[in-house]
């Protein structure tokens, strides 16, 4: 079986609010979405709101994305989350 890319990606964000998200950087232990995907490629990607000790808040959506190089998802349609509606992140990581 073929290796589909990305694979194992996960990115730091403090971008708040329900619109596009501006990436921060890598996981350590993840790639980055730069690394991964291409200028103008699509994916579907789980956001979670995590708070200032790593502790999840209970925050999160699942979305299409379009990445734009070097560092930008814009947030499609929306397929799940934790109110049933786009989550409206407040300041954090």
């Amino acid at each position: 079986m073929p290796y589909l890319r990305p694979y194992r990606v996960a990115e730091t964000s403090t971008t708040t609010g329900t619109g596009s998200i501006t990436l921060a950087g890598a996981v350590t232990g993840y790639s980055s979405f730069a690394a991964d995907l291409a200028n103008a490629d699509t994916a579907t990607i789980v956001i979670e709101a995590i708070d200032a000790a790593g502790t999840p808040t209970g925050d999160w959506e699942i979305c299409d994305t379009t990445f734009t190089s070097p560092s930008t998802l814009s947030r499609g349609t929306l397929r799940d989350s934790s109110t049933g509606s786009r989550i409206n992140f407040s300041a954090g990581t």
